[in-house]
């Protein structure tokens, strides 16, 4: 049931991401709004985390389960029967809401069923391997039906696959509770999510006016606030939800940070990706699907083995290695173009979906190992809130970066074109407003070719900004890995934490 859940809780993010730039076109979306439709889920999971492991701590993680799964349904169908951008982004936010239920209470499932941090690294390698299946299966699902009835049918398959997990852990799943009495921290679930909140909001708003503008700069300043006040609610409740003791361990602050810096890179490469595959290579959503699902089947199958290789090879290498092939993957995406083939494409992709799988359950399971066994299920919820945080800013900074990039470019871009100064002007001033997407909405008559390919060539100067901050940024994830991760210590010695 652990595995079906983190299934079901995973499948709207890249069967969503295929179908961004129909959503776009449809909706005549900015790249600020379409960065929200991937917010509008992983912002709920990144809030509301902690406070479902809690939840199913004091109350029964069987039903916060069920509870996930319901969410998870409906938000689907709310996004399904969508009449504008704001009911996708409430869709989103009930199945990102559901996830959130989802994702703390399946591996406190694991925890509960296997005391053993040995064998309990095992079937993290299988919950693992099921979300990276989740992520294959959504775009091979979601391109074809796009593609045939359109793309607000990408909604259809997270239902049947919810009623069904429903009905079989209604019937098979028995309750199970933390042996120490918890109860909610609401003060600590209020400030963390206006944190996480506000400092997504500050990061999509500077990428659209700039990091000067008054919103972004008392939205940084809400999220800077709040985030002190978790810190210092948590250290003075007798209940908190999250203990900020767990960072006492370098391995749980380790795998942490990995986790929030790993997730902002691949959740924001997916977004700039599917925007590539639409926008430049002018790709429909079945060969968009198939290149993303190529990369999530690398990192499924990698990852099934990573469980098992943890009792003969190093946490922190597995990690490290990891994180360096992704690293390497994204530089040599540097060199993408809209000609690009299939095969010179993937061979990339897939690089960097085999360095993912080694990161995953590693990753995971050394968070929970490091801690003593009471704290595993607060410690599995800690890091995989971190990991939503870095999950939600992904879209938004990379988003932001991506617009920042390209609309500097453009002008030249137009020019270099034949683009004439009349037509210049009106392409620019729409993309300042809008993003890249205003463009296709645009009538420019003999002039439509010559601004689509200087967009595209725009829209690569954005894109590679964005490969070279993601690729910086997981190699300093590696070595943060290699030098601050041991091999798991023992639940002995972590009793000290």
């Amino acid at each position: 049931m652990a595995c079906l859940g983190v299934f079901v809780a995973y499948l709207p993010i890249t069967s969503v991401a295929v179908g961004l730039p129909a959503i776009g076109t449809a909706f005549g979306a900015t790249t600020a709004q379409l960065s929200w439709v991937q917010d509008a889920f992983v912002l709920p999971m990144a809030a509301f985390i902690l406070t479902a492991g809690v939840f199913g701590d004091v109350h029964g993680r069987r039903k916060v389960y069920l509870v996930g799964l319901c969410l998870t349904a409906l938000g689907a169908l709310v996004a399904l029967t969508a009449q504008s951008i704001a009911m996708v982004w409430l869709g989103q936010a009930l199945a990102g809401t559901g996830a959130a239920a989802l994702l703390p209470t399946t591996l406190a499932l694991i925890s509960h069923a296997v005391p053993d941090f040995r064998e309990r690294g095992k079937f993290i390698g299988l919950w693992a391997s099921s979300l990276m299946l989740s992520l294959t299966v959504g775009p091979l699902v979601a391109g074809p039906v796009a593609e045939a009835i359109g793309w607000r049918w990408i909604y259809v398959l997270p239902i049947p696959v919810a009623v069904i997990a429903l009905v079989i852990a209604f019937i098979t799943l028995p309750e199970s509770r933390a042996p120490q009495a918890r109860r909610l921290d609401w003060p600590g679930q209020i400030s963390a999510a206006i944190a996480v909140t506000a400092l997504v909001f500050g990061v999509i708003e500077a990428g659209v006016y700039g990091f000067v503008d008054a919103r972004v700069i008392v939205a940084s300043l809400v999220a800077v606030i709040a985030g002190v006040t978790f810190v210092v609610v948590e250290r003075r409740s007798d209940s908190p939800m999250l203990d900020l003791r767990l960072f006492g361990s370098r391995a749980f602050t380790a795998t942490t940070l990995v986790a929030m810096i790993t997730f902002l890179a691949l959740i924001g490469f997916i977004f700039v990706l599917s925007m590539y595959l639409g926008m430049v290579q002018q790709l429909g959503t079945v060969e968009a699907g198939w290149r993303l699902a190529l990369m999530n089947a690398a990192s499924m199958l990698v990852g099934a083995l990573a469980g098992k290789m943890m009792h003969r090879i190093p946490a922190r290498l597995l990690i490290g290695g990891g994180l360096i092939m992704v690293s390497l993957a994204l530089f040599a995406l540097l060199t993408v173009d809209a000609d690009t083939s299939f095969v010179a494409l993937c061979w990339r992709l897939v690089v960097l979906g085999l360095g993912m799988g080694l990161v995953m359950a590693p990753m995971t399971a050394t968070a929970v190992s490091a801690v003593p066994y009471h704290l595993a299920g607060m410690a599995a919820a800690g890091n995989n809130a971190f990991r939503q945080v870095g999950g939600a800013l992904g879209p938004a900074l990379l988003g932001a970066l991506l617009t920042a990039g390209a609309v500097n470019s453009l002008p030249d871009a137009l020019a270099d074109a034949g683009v004439g100064e009349a037509v210049r002007d009106r392409v620019v001033g729409a993309v300042d407003g809008e993003g890249l997407g205003a463009v296709s909405g645009l009538d420019l008559g003999a002039d439509t070719p010559a601004v689509m390919h200087a967009v595209g060539t725009a829209f690569l100067d954005g894109m590679h900004l964005c490969l070279v901050f993601s690729g910086v940024l997981t190699a300093g994830a590696a070595v943060l890995a290699l030098v601050m991760l041991r091999p798991a210590r023992s639940v002995e010695e972590s009793q000290t934490v």
